[in-house]
């Protein structure tokens, strides 16, 4: 038999974990400590993140289901250029076309994926789609009404970022990324329901399906991200942040904790517009929504382990140093 991995072994411990807390908090000697400041912002991020991500989630569930029911994989295969610079391209116009938030992208590419989409295609979608998007934008161009530059900054370095990982990811991974249990899991289910009922029936239960099966992983993501929000020091970051490399590091480190969607993010870091360097403030845009805590432990659910990681060193070394290169360009 094989071991369970620690993806899986998670999701199954995690009601567990509920229960467990519920039952505690129900004992009157821990009513007096479950009352404290720090437990109520506690919950109160937690719940105001999860509400914020459950409907992108759910949209993107829809779509896949959509996708599945409606369209077949030869018109996927037949949409998608063959050379790969097109591909990317076609990867990013595709983000305009389906703006769909960080956390609703993932259900999405696992079916985009299934019907033939190449990695490195859905690699820049996944990227690509939660910036370069009307919507973002428009927020981003609100958020620094006196800096648009930064907005365009924002755009352009969000392109470049995807379209330079693409390339990297076409020319050196070979073998399907996907997890060997999510792709026989996916087709057998998509088999199973087209026979068993219409397309109506088929599209509840292939949406219910794919957001149970991404909104465990949001919830263990949203967990840490209310207590990283909740317990952090922010002082002590701060100070690091005013050192001269400290303060990508430090807006990136921040991006990846807050988890923030991507048509709110601008707003947090107009606040940091007179203490930061304006590439940190725009790694901070970039960073965020490619890679955070909730779509990190999504990611690792579609993807192996080992590529997976391979994809997180990359979003970083290339935000970075493009973030950099930016303040020079500012």
């Amino acid at each position: 038999m094989n071991a369970l991995s620690p993806l899986k072994i998670i999701p199954m411990l995690l009601p567990v974990a509920l229960l467990l807390i519920l039952a505690v908090m129900w004992l009157p000697e821990y009513q007096a400590l479950l009352n404290n400041d720090s437990l109520q912002a506690f919950k109160t991020s937690f719940i105001g993140i999860l509400l914020e991500a459950l409907p992108f989630i759910l949209a993107g569930a829809l779509l896949s289901s959509l996708l599945q029911v409606f369209v077949p994989d030869h018109i996927i295969s037949r949409w998608i250029p063959k050379k790969p610079i097109p591909g990317i391209l076609f990867a990013c116009v595709l983000g305009i076309v389906f703006p769909v938030c960080e956390c609703g992208m993932i259900p999405l590419v696992r079916r985009l994926i299934q019907k033939g989409m190449p990695a490195y295609v859905a690699i820049v979608f996944i990227l690509s789609g939660p910036i370069l998007n009307p919507v973002v934008y428009g927020a981003t161009f609100m958020a620094f009404r006196s800096h648009p530059e930064l907005a365009y900054a924002r755009m352009g370095l969000a392109f470049a970022t995807a379209f330079l990982i693409g390339l990297i990811v076409f020319f050196t991974v070979k073998k399907s990324p996907m997890r060997w249990s999510i792709q026989r899991e996916m087709g057998d289910t998509a088999h199973s329901h087209t026979v068993r009922g219409g397309k109506l029936a088929s599209i509840f239960v292939h949406t219910s399906e794919e957001f149970f099966e991404m909104g465990k992983y949001l919830l263990i993501g949203c967990l840490l991200t209310a207590a990283i929000q909740t317990f952090m020091v922010r002082d002590s970051l701060a100070a690091i942040g005013a050192q001269p490399l400290g303060s990508y590091l430090f807006m990136m480190g921040l991006a990846f904790a807050l988890s923030l969607c991507s048509t709110s993010d601008a707003f947090v870091a107009s606040t940091f517009l007179h203490a930061f360097p304006a590439g940190s403030l725009v790694a901070f845009m970039v960073f965020g929504p490619m890679l955070d805590f909730k779509n990190a432990m999504m990611l690792m659910a579609l993807f192996k382990t080992k590529f997976a990681l391979y994809l997180f060193f990359l979003i970083f070394a290339v935000v970075f140093a493009g973030s950099v290169v930016i303040t020079a360009w500012l």
